[in-house]
């Protein structure tokens, strides 16, 4: 990509984020993968921006749900901020805004899809929060991050076993069954689009099962599966916050 496209390409995606940027070369190196920085040699990657728009992303969060549920108790405070956080939460975003489509990829990366791969997409977007907050400050950081995860985090604070299925069948099934659930995941495809296929079972019976681009994500579908066949079945743990 030549330097007047990368550059292009940076404004068009700040017209999308409706941000003003003094320095377009900060979101052009937002954008720039380490696989492209490595074939193209002598070109800052996004990692050192990713770094702080985590942290950006993590105060904004943070400081949204503290005020926005005053009642709630550390720990669902937490949960919800992991949730939102998360590298799915975080490519989901990325792709409601196309930013796949932006990020510059070595060869190897993008012909193995790589523009949709939940972790790149987490890290660009990340690195883009970081783009901005350095160019424009806190305060649009803020705004950005308010605009972007707004319905999650709306969504989020309405779920309760949903923030993570496979802790709240943990604790399900250690209660109503004295056991924990065991997972058995298998895969097909080729290696750069991969379906995986998970199945729960607790005490050696099958109870639920998904499929995902990853692992962790077919995991935490099968969980999903099987806590939503298990409560009808046995009811919530003691204690617990239905979904």
């Amino acid at each position: 990509m030549a330097a007047d496209d990368a550059f292009t390409a940076a404004q068009a995606l700040a017209r999308r984020l409706d941000v003003h940027l003094d320095d377009p070369g900060l979101l052009d190196r937002a954008l720039t993968h380490r696989s492209w920085a490595f074939e193209n040699g002598d070109v800052q990657p996004n990692e050192r921006l990713e770094f702080l728009g985590d942290a950006v992303l993590g105060l904004v969060v943070t400081d949204e749900i503290f005020h926005a549920h005053p009642d709630e108790q550390e720990g669902r405070l937490a949960k919800v901020r992991s949730a939102a956080v998360k590298t799915e939460s975080l490519a989901q975003v990325a792709r409601g805004l196309g930013l796949g489509g932006f990020v510059k990829l070595g060869r190897g990366e993008a012909s193995s899809g790589g523009a949709d791969k939940d972790s790149i997409l987490a890290d660009t977007l990340e690195a883009v929060l970081g783009a901005v907050y350095l160019d424009q400050g806190f305060a649009t950081a803020y705004d950005l991050v308010e605009r972007l995860f707004g319905e999650v985090l709306a969504t989020l604070a309405d779920r309760g076993a949903a923030l993570d299925y496979k802790t709240s069948l943990q604790e399900l099934s250690a209660a109503r069954f004295e056991a924990l659930p065991r997972y058995e995941v298998s895969d097909v495809g080729p290696d750069h689009s991969k379906t995986f296929t998970a199945t729960v079972s607790i005490a050696d019976e099958p109870v639920g099962s998904g499929t995902g681009r990853n692992k962790k994500e077919a995991e935490q579908r099968a969980a999903r599966d099987a806590y939503g066949r298990l409560i009808e079945r046995v009811g919530p743990a003691p204690g617990a916050q239905r979904a």
